[in-house]
Parts: structure tokens; C-alpha cells; sequence
């Protein structure tokens, strides 16, 4: 069987992408990144040069006395918005003096704003946000931002989920996570990125290593067969399986070839008959 055309492209993809990438970072609280940005993957990415992210603290770009960076809304309602000036002054002056393009930020690096209100991150926007040079994230906090920012600073607002969280601190840190391990080099294995859950529009299929039996439960035959093609099909078939299960809705956009469409329909009249004995 010939390989999917996902993961071709997939292969391609990985060829285009940036060898490195820089992240800016508007935050009220930026003592919030040190511990998951040394640790692990992304801290061997900062060490090896791969990853580089920058801390901004939104406080420091306020002009008032008591470095003030919310207060309440028009119109009355409870909570506080963030205020476009000390947002837009740290946006503007850090990306315009990084890259010296004058006093607005480059129109190719992207200002996303982090907020439930955004589309939702996906493995695709992790792809696309792999190929540029440096991405701008704004952590959004309490009831939100001004509007303004919005309108006219953000060129793009992303949520990770259909749920709130205090703030975009969290959201920022797993973008940076599922983009940097696009990077070539960030993986050991160069491959392991198109094979990943989503990557080709399925989720992934079960793994096993040793020992070969845990408390009676043993590793599926085909996989100590040897039979390489064999193994790639019933890993194929698998990660059909579990996604048809679990997350259906990823199937049609997923590229099937006829074998999986063949193998779809069996789990189908499968599952029409044990519902029909039922």
C-alpha cells in the first residue's frame, strides 16, 4: 500500500519550516513561564538555540504612576478590561526596535491575541505558525481586553479550548509547545511529527513495549510478526478505529484511501449489528 498523501505532504512540510523560531510574550505575569520554558523539550530547544522566547511584562508600558493596566468597562458590568494603551504601547515598541522597521510592528509577524472568544489552535495553526520567524502572543486576563485591541493591534485571536481560564498564560505556553516540536531538529525522530495524533487527521492508534505480557494482558500479535507491512497496515487500521470511536467528526476532512474507506464501513456494519442484538 502506497503511503497516504498526508503524509507525504506532511514530509514536505517539515522541509519548509523555520530551523528556528522567536517568541514574544505580552503578559501581566510572566513568572508564570519559567518553570514549563526550562524543562524538558522546550528547554533543550532554548539551549540549542531552536527556541528563543521573550517575557514582557504589559505593566512596565504604562505611564501612570501606579503603573495601572485595567479598569472598569463602559457601561457599566462587573469585572476589569485590560487597556489598549499599555497593550499596544509594548506590541508596537518591542517588534518595531526587534526588527528596526520603524514605529509599527512587521507586517509578517503575527500578533495573536489569546482569548475564548478566538478560532480554536489546532495541529494545522501549529503547522502554519511553524513557518514564521517570530510570532507575538497577548495574554489576555480578567473580563478581557479592549476592544481596540482587537480591531487594530491582533491580527489573529486563538482559544485552545471551548472553556475559560484566568487568563492566556496557559494558552500560550501549549502553543509554544505544539509549534517549537514542529522545528526540525526538536524531535529525535524527524518523522514523529506526521505520525502524531492530528497530524494527518486522525488521532494516533495504541502503542506497546515491553514486557510482551503485564498481568496477563499481552501485546498484540502483529506487532512481534516482524511483517513490517503488515504492522503499518494494522497501525493504519487502529488509528481508524480510534478516531471513528472517539472523534468521528475528524473523518471527513480526513484523506482516506480506499482501503480505509473499505475498512470504515466494516466498523460501520459492525456497529449497526451490535446495536441491532441490542
Amino acid at each position: 500500500m502506497h503511503a497516504p498523501d498526508g503524509e507525504q505532504n506532511g514530509e514536505a512540510r517539515i522541509e519548509s519550516r523555520q530551523t528556528s523560531i522567536s517568541f514574544d510574550i505580552f503578559t501581566l505575569f510572566p513568572g508564570m513561564f519559567s518553570g514549563p520554558l526550562d524543562a524538558s523539550m522546550l528547554g533543550r530547544a532554548r539551549e540549542d538555540g531552536v527556541l528563543s522566547v521573550r517575557l514582557h511584562d504589559i505593566r512596565q508600558y504604562a505611564t501612570d504612576k501606579h503603573h495601572v493596566t485595567d479598569e472598569p468597562p463602559y457601561g457599566g458590568g462587573g469585572g476589569m478590561v485590560m487597556k489598549a494603551e499599555p497593550i499596544f504601547r509594548a506590541v508596537e515598541s518591542v517588534l518595531s526596535s526587534s526588527w528596526a522597521v520603524g514605529p509599527v510592528p512587521p507586517a509578517d509577524i503575527p500578533v495573536i491575541l489569546l482569548s475564548p472568544q478566538g478560532r480554536l489552535f489546532s495541529q494545522e495553526i501549529a503547522q502554519e505558525l511553524s513557518t514564521k520567524r517570530c510570532v507575538a502572543l497577548v495574554c489576555g486576563r480578567y473580563e478581557g481586553v479592549d476592544e481596540r485591541i482587537r480591531q487594530h493591534l491582533a491580527t489573529d485571536e486563538l482559544s485552545i479550548g471551548d472553556y475559560v481560564l484566568t487568563g492566556g498564560e496557559l494558552a500560550a505556553m501549549a502553543i509554544i509547545d505544539a509549534v517549537t516540536r514542529l522545528l526540525p531538529g526538536v524531535l529525535g525522530d524527524p518523522t514523529a511529527t506526521v505520525h502524531d495524533s492530528h497530524a494527518r487527521g486522525l488521532l494516533e492508534g495504541p502503542h506497546y513495549t515491553r514486557p510482551r505480557v503485564f498481568r496477563g494482558w499481552e501485546v498484540p500479535e502483529i506487532l512481534l510478526s516482524g511483517d513490517h507491512a503488515a504492522v503499518a497496515r494494522w497501525r493504519r487500521e487502529e488509528a481508524l478505529r480510534r478516531t471513528f470511536e472517539r472523534r468521528p467528526d475528524l473523518l471527513s476532512d480526513a484523506d482516506l484511501s480506499v482501503e480505509d474507506h473499505a475498512f470504515l464501513a466494516r466498523l460501520l456494519r459492525e456497529r449497526g449489528s451490535v446495536q441491532g442484538r441490542g
